[in-house]
């Protein structure tokens, strides 16, 4: 989790006892037919050291990772989103879980054109960007081509272990806010394809735009052509609109949900911290209303991925869990 986030605050008690309860009756790992559940990212701080996810044994990154994966069949991986991880990191992830362990894997900046921090590149390419004077912050747009070209490079091969064993089941390329639905902007997810070739790829746009009900339809049309996976949100509407939850299919080979809670307010404030925007523990009725539109896309797509990114405590861990109870329930 990045630095600066404020405190966590206390639960509700009895949501969170009953939270706690149905999650207690979820399948390990969590799974329902061809729809696996988990979360985003299994070391965040919260998670960690705010909640009681991981025995006190688990003390490293090889425990932490052994007893998630006992947990859930695959993990959203999001440190790939704010730094360049070294292969042989990655592939250490390999050698911890199971072979039948999955992954996603969160896209860095260099792809959806978020600012880079420079302070978090390796030590050469810091240098590099500090000697053409670029500043701390960066848009990719704005770097020399041989340092973007290097960036990209090295996220690629970060992949490769993960790509090689064929674990990797999609990188999430989540465009940022200012990314509307523009022409240029079609280009640059046309380029976006061009350059991961066969490497699995889900869209997860954050502009209301691209969602409009006019343009819904050629939208949908562009990521089946470039062979990506359309990324299914929950979110709040916010001020500056949201994105509508819209549940498609655009590559039969994988649909993707993530959830991000239904914190208005903290989305809406200014400046609000990762621990105040995604502070939210969803009810078990806000999930039941998932049930119908998940069994719709596990009727429509060979695997369906539903990410919980509430990264507060343990909350993505309990409605991870709870969505799958309720899907086992509605079988009955």
């Amino acid at each position: 989790m990045p630095k600066g986030d404020r405190a966590v605050q206390a639960p509700d008690p009895e949501r969170l006892r009953e939270a706690e309860t149905l999650a207690a009756q979820a399948p390990r790992p969590a799974v329902w037919q061809n729809v696996r559940f988990a979360t985003a990212g299994w070391a965040d701080r919260s998670l960690v050291h705010d909640s009681p996810f991981y025995p006190k044994e688990a003390k490293t990154p090889e425990a932490r990772l052994k007893h998630y994966s006992s947990e859930f069949s695959f993990v959203e991986v999001d440190a790939t989103y704010y730094a360049l991880l070294s292969a042989d990191i990655v592939a250490r992830w390999l050698e911890w879980t199971d072979p039948l362990f999955r992954f996603d894997v969160k896209a860095h900046p260099i792809v959806t054109g978020h600012p880079i921090d420079v302070d978090r590149l390796p030590k050469d390419l810091k240098l590099a960007c500090e000697a053409a004077s670029l500043g701390r912050r960066v848009y990719p747009e704005k770097l020399p081509d041989e340092i973007r070209n290097e960036i990209e490079a090295r996220f690629f091969a970060s992949l490769e272990p993960l790509r090689s064993a064929d674990r990797l089941d999609a990188v999430l390329a989540q465009f940022p806010p200012w990314f509307a639905a523009t022409r240029g902007n079609v280009r640059r997810l046309e380029g976006v394809a061009d350059r991961f070739g066969t490497l699995p790829l889900s869209v997860e746009f954050r502009h209301k735009s691209w969602l409009e009900p006019s343009r819904q339809e050629r939208v949908f049309a562009l990521l089946a052509e470039l062979g990506m996976s359309y990324v299914c949100v929950d979110e709040p509407p916010t001020r500056s609109g949201g994105v509508p939850n819209v549940v498609r299919v655009t590559n039969p080979r994988l649909a993707v949900v993530r959830f991000h809670g239904q914190n208005r307010a903290g989305w809406d404030k200014k400046g609000a911290s990762v621990i105040e925007r995604f502070d939210y523990l969803y009810r078990p009725e806000e999930l039941g209303a998932w049930v119908a539109p998940l069994k719709r896309l596990s009727s429509e797509a060979e695997a369906v991925h539903a990410v919980f990114n509430n990264c507060v405590r343990n909350y993505n861990v309990l409605n991870a869990k709870e969505l799958a109870v309720l899907l086992a329930r509605s079988d009955g």
